[in-house]
């Protein structure tokens, strides 16, 4: 009956905590009633909370005496039931440098970045690239940092606080510091950069010891977004670290970046998230990174006058290598080996290669698809988009595996080996942010199992360091991709901290005037690109996509009661509302030449309904009006104006919904009433008498019913007109990424639940099943990516926005649904109408694992839940309505 699970802000046993208040969270076996927690510090008595008569275990902020930085923390927690207490539970947690004080480091820029010239790639050969080409278009290969320093007798605890300008890898004595990859990840760079923290206490030895950093360009100056452009962030990387070193006498020493570190160009050719990466072998400096190396001839590093203030400890769990694919098939073709690993990925390829030669050069390229008849096809075009990797030997059999890129790939072509390939020689690494997967689904129908795995595996994908679109074509935190998805993301995985450090980027890259960005983190050449643009590309804020600022912390919220996402985002977010307020002025430019009455003029004036927006976009019937270039644009002519007022209401609602959670009463009055005017002015200029909407879009209808911008009394019809929309499309959606993920609700709340099951089974294109039936094993960017003949489009074949659907399974099909924020209340009310015979499923709660298995027969039900202790639960199916006890129970409904 002891405490269980003991977390620090989410984390079991974290060595680097960046905040002075942490939250301590456990998981009891039985009805808590008090709890007291205990946090101490070398054994000096800290914090004690005393008994506390609670039944929360979840969140509990530290607020004892301030944290200090680099230090290690003890704590333990008890809980009670009745009159009895369990024994305690201990764990342990760490702070990070936590202040710009604490830093004494130099960053340090290795000063051969401009001595590449004899290094160029062929690739950049071939592009006309030369010695005069402009640092932000050079393809340039990674560094190499070493820093040798003493260690006496009696180390107790070693700690390594490191990041960069770029990407790195960390070693110590000839050894990976850990198993992270990538670091720092994807930073807003100007406001803040991410540091990660390693135990080195068992990688050091009495003595010479040696620090090694390889250093690549990385998001910092790699090549990233849609057009592919370099140098986004800056044009030469750099890194800092502080080795803090802690003996038995009580004494310490800190080893800082500075002057006496050395660097070299590494054997790397060069290495781009983007294009790919290409190692030499051949030029590998054995023992750099270990005792007794010579480096005379290396060169001194630069130390450059970086402000500390945008270090900021990382938070959440780090990128990682989080599992591994063997080849399904290869197959022998004329332009080399191609390598099936049956899932479209985000990562690389490990590559055993023997009998080669020096300087054999061996390349291998990453595609998501096949063409139809079976031949390499690339579906991402673009220039500096080429997914290729290149080794060259060194004439021994070696195992290689590209350290600074990752590809978004299903199939590998390998050409230029000496001897056949067979499946033992090459696996793929899937590369993600190692999120601790907490949630489940399962059916009797294989293609409900599929499309769920689909959803998941797109989500791996792209929660690669920030919420991104694609792995393959952008690689950018797209803010309408995951305001669409954050349900669905919440269910499968524990995403609190991943999102909130990237809502803290979002808040960090929102405009003096309040506008939130489309993405995010965003980068000076961004904000210059848009400046510069016109149409589309010109746009900063769009509806939809900038209104992430409330809609992503709001389920977080709903999902894990952590409060504290409420609080980071809550200024931000009123911020964006009081800029759409004041875009409210400009009228829209279907109306600017159109004489209003004083009425209307002041309806207008309320509504945040001009400038550019995405609207509902990707709908598929406006797809199908002509070339991708011209049709891409007709969703956002159509619904823009419709739609960001819509939004403007929603977000309104959510932000009185948040003042309300965080006791400003006031605030959550005053944002109520202005979203009921928003609502009333686009009543009056936008719903007709009969409850008809001025575009006959399913979306709009959607979202206008989702975000109740209809009068309840003109409902009825209103979603009657959606219904025929949907049967005039032949039983099949026509929504875009904003109104797909409201969709199937919309429908069963305004009592068309057997359309929305329909729209599920629908296996014509566009649908998530015809997906299914053609192959996919990640969510496509468009319905119609492959088309039933098998011709590709030029999108990506891993978005995970579409995926949407995924949480309305979890909700509505398995019947799993909170009530209150947490789960402190939950309803389990199944489907059993939806056309299977058995669904399980099961989702993390901050009181521990809440499932439901339900199989039907012809006449009834079976429905098993499992309750958490902490959590209220009910079962309804019909008439039926059963409060659930704590633990497993078993119930037969008629049906």
């Amino acid at each position: 009956m002891t405490p269980r699970d003991l977390r620090v802000e989410y984390l079991e046993a974290p060595i680097g905590i960046g905040t002075r208040h942490p939250r301590f969270s456990w998981i009891v076996d039985h009805a808590q009633d008090a709890h007291q927690l205990e946090v101490k510090s070398a054994g000096v008595p800290g914090w004690d909370t005393g008994v506390v008569e609670s039944a929360e275990t979840s969140l509990i902020e530290y607020a004892g005496e301030a944290l200090t930085s680099n230090t290690a923390y003890s704590w333990r927690a008890r809980s009670r039931s009745g009159d009895g207490w369990t024994a305690w539970a201990e764990s342990t947690f760490e702070t990070a440098l936590m202040d710009a004080s604490d830093w004494v480091a130099a960053w340090v820029e290795p000063s051969q970045q401009d001595a590449v010239i004899e290094r160029w790639s062929m690739l950049d050969w071939i592009r006309g690239l030369g010695p005069d080409t402009p640092p932000e278009d050079r393809l340039r290969p990674p560094q190499l940092l070493r820093q040798s320093f003493e260690v006496r007798g009696g180390l107790t605890r070693a700690r390594l606080y490191a990041t960069a300008r770029g990407v790195y890898s960390a070693f110590v004595n000839g050894e990976r510091a850990d198993d992270q990859v990538l670091a720092p990840g994807s930073d807003s760079y100007e406001h803040r950069i991410s540091v990660q923290s390693y135990d080195l206490t068992a990688a050091l030895a009495e003595g010479e010891n040696v620090l090694g950093i390889a250093l690549a360009d990385g998001w910092w100056a790699g090549r990233l977004g849609l057009t592919g452009s370099s140098a986004q962030f800056g044009t030469r990387t750099s890194a800092i670290w502080q080795l803090h070193l802690d003996y038995a006498d009580g004494s310490t020493e800190v080893v800082a970046s500075g002057a006496d570190v050395r660097s070299t160009v590494g054997p790397w050719v060069y290495a781009d998230l983007f294009v790919g990466e290409n190692y030499d072998a051949r030029t590998v400096q054995s023992g750099w990174d270990r005792p007794g190396f010579d480096d005379g001839d290396w060169m001194a590093v630069a130390e450059v006058s970086y402000d500390h203030s945008v270090l900021r400890p990382f938070a959440g769990e780090p990128i990682r290598r989080v599992r591994e694919l063997p080849a399904l098939s290869v197959t022998e073709t004329g332009n080399g080996v191609i390598v099936d690993f049956g899932q479209v990925i985000a990562g690389r390829v490990r590559l055993r290669l023997r009998d080669t030669v020096p300087g054999q050069r061996v390349v291998i390229e990453h595609t998501e698809t096949l063409a139809a008849d079976g031949t390499w096809f690339d579906n991402i075009v673009g220039i500096n988009k080429e997914q290729t990797d290149v080794f060259v030997s060194a004439g021994q059999d070696s195992e290689w595996e590209p350290e600074f890129t990752f590809h978004g790939f299903r199939y590998a072509r390998v050409a230029g080996l000496s001897r056949s390939l067979t499946a033992d020689d090459i696996v793929a690494v899937v590369i993600a942010s190692d999120l601790e997967q907490t949630g489940g689904f399962e059916a009797s129908d294989p293609r409900l199992d599929r499309l769920h795995q689909n959803v998941v595996w797109s989500q791996r994908g792209n929660f690669l360091s920030v919420p991104t679109d694609c792995p393959q074509r952008e690689k950018v935190g797209w803010t309408g991709d995951i305001q669409a998805f954050v349900g669905a993301a919440a269910n499968n995985a524990q995403v609190v901290p991943f999102l909130s450090r990237w809502l803290e980027n979002l808040r960090a890259d929102q405009l003096p005037d309040g506008r939130i960005p489309i993405f995010s983190p965003r980068s000076p050449f961004d904000a210059a690109a848009a400046a510069n643009a016109h149409g589309i590309g010109s746009i900063v804020a769009a509806a939809g996509w900038s209104d992430a600022i409330a809609t992503v912390p709001w389920v977080l919220y709903e999902r894990s009661g952590d409060r504290r996402v409420l609080e980071d985002n809550y200024e931000a977010m009123i911020r964006w509302i009081e800029y759409q307020a004041t875009a409210a002025a400009e009228l829209p430019s279907s109306l600017v030449d159109v004489e209003l009455s004083d009425e209307r003029k002041a309806a207008q004036a309320l509504l945040y309904n001009s400038g550019l927006h995405f609207g509902d976009w990707l709908t598929p019937s406006t797809m199908e009006q002509g070339p991708l270039h011209e049709a891409i644009m007709i969703a956002p002519a159509l619904t823009g104006e419709l739609i960001a007022p819509m939004f403007q209401a929603q977000t309104l609602t959510i932000a009185a919904r948040i003042a309300t959670a965080l006791k400003r009463e006031a605030d959550a009055a005053a944002l109520a009433a202005r979203a009921a005017q928003v609502r009333e002015a686009f009543t009056s200029e936008y719903v007709g008498a009969d409850g008809d909407l001025p575009v006959r879009l399913q979306g709009v209808y959607v979202l206008a019913l989702a975000f109740d911008m209809v009068p309840v009394d003109l409902r009825p019809t209103t979603a009657a007109r959606l219904v025929d929309l949907v049967q005039k499309r032949g039983d099949r959606l026509d929504t875009g990424f904003l109104s797909t993920p409201y969709l199937l609700d919309v429908l069963c709340d305004n009592g068309y639940p057997e359309v929305a099951r329909g729209l599920l089974w629908q296996s014509e294109m566009p649908s998530w099943l015809y997906e299914v039936d053609h192959g996919a094993t990640t969510m496509w960017e468009a319905w119609d990516s492959i088309a039933p003949d098998g011709t590709i489009r030029p999108m990506s074949l891993n978005h995970y926005a579409p995926g949407s659907v995924d949480d309305w399974l979890y909700r509505r099909v398995a019947g799993i649904r909170s009530t209150s924020a947490g789960y402190r209340t939950a309803v389990i009310e199944p489907d059993f109408d939806i056309g299977v015979d058995r669904v399980s499923a099961h989702v993390g709660t901050p009181h521990g694992r809440l499932a439901v298995e339900w199989e039907k027969t012809v006449d009834a039900a079976s429905v098993t839940v499992t309750v958490p202790f902490g959590v209220t639960a009910t079962l309804r199916a019909g008439a039926h309505e059963v409060a659930l006890d704590p633990g497993v129970s078993t119930h037969t409904l008629a049906v």
